[in-house]
């Protein structure tokens, strides 16, 4: 599908106000329940702190009737030819791309993020739909070789079940439609539990796969007290599948509690990103490179890089140009113009940026840009760069998840590989160098699921992204995206009369 040509301008405040969907709702059972006479959370813009809206909070009630609806819908929707669920999702897609301009300003309203960064984020939702609108068409099975000419013996895919489906509030539209687009094409229904912080964008992501003609019972929506909903519906018979996107301590709670009914999960969590700069590149060119995807989405992805190890001769010049253009980011409210790193997304997050950076200083870190909150309204905190980082800080050991880069000396490369894989994470790591037997050795012994060298890949519909160590299990995205929902069935059949 050719996706339409969207060039993202900044709105006006009426136009915030229009774009804002007047009320917020759970999705259950072909039902929008929305939030009078229930309890309410405020969802907040990050930028200013004003309250965009108040978000039903889904009750037993609600997840129970979700889990109903899901299990009755998934005798039809599995048994819905393959053919016909990817004409829905290729709808799917298409009425997010005609749909995305609001959809671009409903994600910057409720993230913070660039609204050119919203509008990316909605290229990728479309690309990851289509790409499982036709990826569930090549869910081959295979006949094995005859032991005997009156044996036919063949492996097919069949869906899992019921999916409970967990995506955070840094990249809402992609994670949820990563996960709810690959089990609705492998025939699972879903119940996505989608963040509080970001509830529009979820609705509207519904909504257009319902109108595209996915059945009302294959979709569930529901928001409100995290540690309830997980445990109502991990707990439950009707759910066959746990998928999760979020933080290490989370997805061990959820994965313990989904062992104790012997349910399969994927889990993507965190990662603490190294970055091996050798000396033999462009210094300057590589910074810039570096600066760039640091401080994307204010340095709150899984995949970001939050760990620079530069070589000793290049480590003055490398921060001093990232200082210089970290300097240059244009930091402000997601919908303004030129604007290229908007708030953190929440108070949490402030706070927790504010703690690292501080430890860091305690322990003996040099603050060489930024290093505290903005002032005024918002959860703004600047692009922050640290040198002379001792290994007791903090920040070398946890996931920062925010905009607070760490910049690191060595001298060998085997000592820089053995400090970047010195963590319990192993999601991501990156090199940059112009020597081949370098990249060969990074690429062996770095411990990490997706390796970029010489350049930065945020993940794509086809490629499977997965975590080694504390980072996660399972994959999402690719051909494995679609197998994680689909199980595998053997039949052996004896063409003799009886």
């Amino acid at each position: 599908m050719k996706q339409t040509k969207h060039e993202p301008a900044a709105a006006t405040a009426s136009q915030d106000a229009a774009a804002y969907p007047p009320a917020l709702a759970l999705y259950v059972g072909g039902q929008w329940r929305g939030a009078q006479g229930r309890e309410t959370l405020a969802v907040r813009n990050p930028a200013n702190g004003a309250e965009l809206g108040r978000l039903p909070v889904a009750t037993d009630e609600d997840i129970d009737d979700a889990l109903r609806h899901a299990d009755g819908a998934f005798a039809t929707w599995s048994r819905t030819s393959a053919w016909e669920r990817a004409a829905i999702l290729m709808r799917a897609a298409q009425l997010i791309d005609e749909r995305r301009g609001e959809l671009a300003v409903v994600l910057t309203l409720e993230n913070g993020k660039p609204l050119a960064d919203a509008d990316g984020e909605l290229s990728r939702v479309i690309e990851g739909i289509v790409y499982c609108a036709e990826e569930c068409k090549r869910a081959y099975g295979r006949q094995l070789p005859p032991r005997s000419a009156l044996l036919t013996q063949t492996t097919v895919k069949r869906p899992i079940g019921p999916v409970a489906a967990f995506v955070p509030w840094n990249f809402p539209a992609f994670l949820a439609a990563r996960k709810v687009a690959a089990a609705l094409a492998a025939g699972c229904t879903v119940v996505l539990k989608a963040p509080e912080e970001t509830p529009a964008i979820g609705m509207l992501l519904v909504r257009a796969f319902l109108d595209a003609g996915v059945p009302s019972g294959a979709i569930g929506l529901l928001y409100g007290k995290p540690a309830q909903i997980s445990e109502r519906l991990i707990a439950s018979p009707v759910i066959r599948k746990v998928s999760f996107t979020g933080s290490v301590p989370v997805g061990r709670l959820l994965a313990t509690l989904a062992s104790r009914h012997l349910k399969p999960c994927t889990m993507e969590l965190g990662g603490h990103a190294p970055v091996i700069v050798c000396d033999d590149v462009d210094v300057a060119r590589t910074a810039q490179a570096c600066v760039a995807f640091k401080y994307r989405n204010s340095g709150q992805v899984c995949l970001s890089p939050s760990r620079f190890f530069v070589q000793d001769s290049l480590y003055e010049a490398f921060v001093a140009h990232f200082v210089e253009y970290a300097s240059q980011l244009q930091v402000g409210d997601g919908l303004a113009d030129g604007v290229r790193m908007g708030p953190l997304n929440n108070e949490r997050r402030l706070a927790a940026a504010t703690e690292l950076v501080d430890d860091a200083r305690q322990c003996g870190a040099q603050v060489r840009l930024g290093g505290a909150r903005g002032a005024g309204a918002g959860y703004f905190f600047p692009p922050t760069v640290l040198t002379d980082v001792p290994a007791s800080a903090r920040i070398l050991r946890e996931e920062p998840f925010c905009p607070v880069a760490p910049i690191l000396s060595f001298g060998d490369l085997d000592a820089a590989i053995a400090r970047a894989n010195a963590v319990e994470y192993g999601l991501a790591a990156y090199l940059f160098t112009n020597d081949l037997q370098r990249a060969a050795t990074f690429a062996e012994d770095i411990d990490a699921a997706w390796i970029g060298i010489n350049n930065f890949t945020p993940s794509l519909a086809d490629a499977p992204v997965g975590g080694v160590k504390d980072s996660g299990l399972g994959y999402e995205g690719g051909p494995e995206g679609l197998d994680a929902y689909q199980q595998i069935r053997f039949i052996s059949q004896s063409n003799m009369r009886v």
